[in-house]
């Protein structure tokens, strides 16, 4: 949000440099993003002096220059090569000493002391065009009684102003305008006995002078309640006055015409939106209600919307004109042939409005403030307001009586203020007093009090205080987080605990995951419907659906981690990155019979190249068995032992296996479905893993860490080819080796594996090492022979393999 300085002190006397502004606002927590000085003449003229043409005489080697003698006021002349032919001796004009930057456009250029045809020139005599304040034949002669010596910026009244950008917070509803900045200020400085003044803009002129435009006011349902209007008749709409289209340019806002443009600079400066109507539409009658569902309905910015039965709608008699707190409707905004018109400022529920924004995909600066929650009381003089001021920029006379639909008056929010509390949150005593104060300036009123305790009436519109930590929250924001002393003692106490905690595992897995190349994404647990549709795994009665979602794309609780991976994967791959290592931590929502089912997950996704394009590097793709190996890294690292793979079934993949460890379900890990993929724009296969943190950091836990002597006497290794069937997985042989050999059997590990040519039709080749140990003492021959018999007869008696 864009805030000008100048406009900020028409509510507070205040001078301060705008450095020591935006620093405050800061501490009081309306971050400010940046500043900038903007002037209404680029370069504020600065440079530019207005003198006194002395002398002028004809360039002895150039027929189109001339030479001046101009006095500054400085007490000398300054020589000049001019090449206007209007400059004559007598003259005023504007000059651009030694030094002076000049704009044109986004380009400058500095003054300098130069020679110009062997003659000296000592600066520029200007035009308008050259200065930035217009256009002009040849230099600009000013009225001679501008006396030499004046600063141009004097004499052309050049302004300046500071725009700020506040970045409030969403809750800060209230800061939301120029007068709500200035209201945090004028407290900041009250409380630190700054001599300030906050004054709203004056309504006192403000009258009703006829009745010529009756009008009705009927309000229907209470998501509006307050509705106030008036009639004001025989108004001009067109272009606004330069002061007023400036005031918005300068926030960023484009100017529309007179009437809107007084709409839109109400609501930045009180925060309270209005909307004007053409009168003839309005027709003398308003209707605030619900109930057009069915309705077509084109908003200003001609888009058309079908309306629900829950949109609450401004009508006439007949037929809707506005969605309220949201938009106004094409068909009854002003327009150069309207003359009368029916101004409304309101306070509409902030749930109504955020609902039907959102339904209707359609925001504005109205609905922006509407949703968080406005002023009930500003309603009435931000409308006299803007009365005022679209009188005083489209003419016209208020013609209708103020009318006024407030049934029942919004209460100031109760809250219990406890000074103990205070101090144990903040861990520091404010004085009593202090505390009184700050409330005050912060227009919190105090209802009763005792020693203890403080009854407070919290005004309406301030919607972000309405329990007591959150009113000690705003006394410390104005007494100011960095008053408060950092203590010089920090206590600890040792805890101790049983197992490794959880955080600690997902630690050391993030850091082997990364230090494998993989890249750490966090995905929006809110997602789009569609994507599940067609796969079977995921029923309809399975989502947990928003109330009021986001926009269509984020309507349910994610049911998988994978469309988000892939999500990542299109985004990347979009910008030239195929090859990528995702991992995520996160959970995955599910709706049963008996509530909710929240799930902790670890996802895994690989696609594309196994290392970076290099001259020295084989273009090998990743495949099942790299991520089954990143998998094995990162179980090794924790102590989760034996995993089991068994072949599943999932739409989502064309391949895809279980994990298991013993009994204990770990999740799953394959390729993905190529169709799937394909949707995400993925160029090469996809392949996932999907861990069930929770089960996985149990086993994590319990694994107890033995430690061992390292071994005295030498490892051997033997190999065995082994011709088997095409289904004989290695886990099997493995698993086998180590049931047959218990002692001197560490370690089996296949090393190749042949199928096609010159063997027999489901048959495959396995070459298989094993490393042997004693940890007492040497092995020898005999004892070698032996174990590898016992691992032979066991392959044949068990799994009919064949020695090769």
């Amino acid at each position: 949000m864009n805030i000008s300085y100048n406009w900020l002190k028409q509510y507070l006397n205040i001078n301060l440099p705008v450095e020591e502004v935006a620093q405050i606002l800061t501490d009081i927590g309306l971050e400010v993003g940046g500043f900038e000085t903007i002037q209404s003449v680029k370069g504020g003229l600065e440079g530019l002096v207005i003198g006194e043409v002395k002398e002028k005489e004809k360039h002895p080697d150039a027929d189109k220059l001339s030479l001046t003698k101009v006095d500054i006021g400085s007490g000398e002349l300054l020589s000049i090569v001019c090449g206007a032919p209007n400059v004559a001796a007598g003259q005023k004009v504007v000059v651009a000493t030694i030094g002076t930057v000049l704009y044109n456009g986004d380009e400058s250029f500095t003054i300098k002391k130069s020679k110009i045809r062997g003659a000296l020139s000592e600066g520029m005599l200007c035009g308008a065009d050259e200065v930035g304040l217009g256009k002009s034949e040849g230099i600009m002669v000013l009225d001679a009684s501008v006396p030499a010596g004046t600063l141009a910026k004097d004499h052309f009244k050049v302004s300046s102003d500071t725009v700020l950008e506040v970045d409030a917070t969403p809750n800060r509803a209230d800061a939301l305008s120029h007068y709500g900045i200035a209201r945090d200020l004028y407290a900041y400085l009250k409380t630190r006995g700054q001599a300030v003044e906050l004054k709203l803009p004056a309504i006192d002129k403000f009258k009703v002078e006829g009745s010529a435009l009756p009008i009705s006011i009927s309000v229907e349902d209470a998501a509006c309640a307050r509705y106030a209007g008036v009639c004001i008749s025989g108004v001009e709409v067109k272009e606004s006055p330069d002061w007023l289209k400036n005031q918005l340019l300068l926030i960023g806002l484009k100017p529309i015409n007179n009437v809107v443009d007084v709409t839109n600079f109400v609501l930045h400066e009180l925060g309270q939106p209005l909307h004007a109507f053409d009168y003839d539409v309005v027709k003398g009658k308003v209707v605030v209600k619900k109930n057009c569902g069915g309705l077509k309905f084109v908003t200003l910015d001609k888009a058309e919307h079908e309306l629900s039965n829950d949109d609450l709608m401004i009508c006439n008699a007949t037929e809707p004109m506005c969605v309220a707190g949201v938009m106004g409707g094409l068909a009854s905004g002003t327009t150069s042939a309207t003359k009368n018109i029916f101004l409304e400022a309101a306070y509409f529920n902030p749930v109504s409005v955020r609902k039907t924004s959102k339904r209707i995909s359609t925001k504005s600066d109205s609905s922006y403030r509407f949703e968080r929650g406005t002023n009930p009381e500003m309603v009435l003089i931000a409308l006299k307001r803007a009365a005022l001021l679209i009188q005083e920029v489209a003419g016209g006379k208020v013609d209708s009586e103020v009318v006024d639909v407030y049934p029942k008056a919004i209460a100031p929010f109760s809250v219990d203020f406890r000074y103990q509390r205070c101090t144990e949150l903040l861990g520091e005593e404010i004085p009593k007093e202090k505390i009184k104060e700050i409330l005050s300036a912060l227009e919190i009123e105090i209802a009763s009090e005792d020693a203890t305790t403080l009854k407070l009436n919290v005004p309406a519109y301030r919607v972000d205080v309405q329990r007591e930590v959150d009113v000690i929250e705003d006394v410390l924001r104005i007494y100011g987080y960095n008053t408060i002393a950092i203590p010089r003692k920090i206590s600890a106490a040792m805890e101790f605990t049983v197992g490794v905690p959880v955080e600690k595992i997902r630690s050391s897995i993030s850091q082997e995951l990364s230090a494998l190349g993989f890249n750490e994404i966090l995905c929006n647990s809110l997602t789009n419907k569609e994507y599940y549709q067609g796969y079977p795994e995921f029923d309809e009665a399975g989502f947990v659906e928003l109330l009021n979602p986001l926009s269509k794309e984020l309507m349910v609780m994610r049911r998988s981690m994978i469309f988000g991976a892939l999500e990542a994967l299109q985004r990347n791959q979009s910008r030239q990155r195929s090859d990528l290592k995702f991992y995520e931590f996160g959970k995955t929502y599910r709706k049963t019979e008996t509530g909710y089912l929240e799930q902790y997950n670890l996802t895994l996704l690989l696609t594309g190249n196994k290392e970076a394009e290099s001259w020295n590097s084989v273009k090998d793709k990743v495949n099942f068995f790299s991520l089954k190996g990143y998998l094995a890294q990162i179980t090794e690292r924790t102590g989760v032992k034996n995993l089991k793979f068994k072949a599943s079934e999932n739409s989502l993949y064309s391949e895809v296996f279980e994990i298991r460890a013993g009994k204990k379900a770990l999740g799953e890990i394959g390729i993905l479905n190529k169709k799937l993929a394909k949707k995400f724009d993925a160029k090469d296969d996809v392949f996932v893993a999907n861990i069930l943190w929770e089960n996985f950091c149990e086993l994590a836990q319990n694994n107890k860490i033995q430690y061992s002597e390292l071994p005295k006497f030498p490892e051997v290794r033997r190999d065995l080819s082994l011709l088997l069937n095409k289904e004989t997985k290695f886990s099997e042989l493995e698993t086998l080796a180590f049931d047959l050999e218990k002692q001197l059997l560490k370690e089996v590990n296949l090393f190749d594996v042949y199928e096609g040519k010159n063997l027999a039709e489901g048959k495959k080749s396995y070459a298989l090492s094993f490393i042997l140990q004693d940890a007492e003492k040497t092995l020898v021959d005999q004892q070698i022979d032996k174990v590898m018999e016992k691992l032979i007869n066991g392959y044949k008696e068990k799994l009919g393999a064949e020695i090769r």
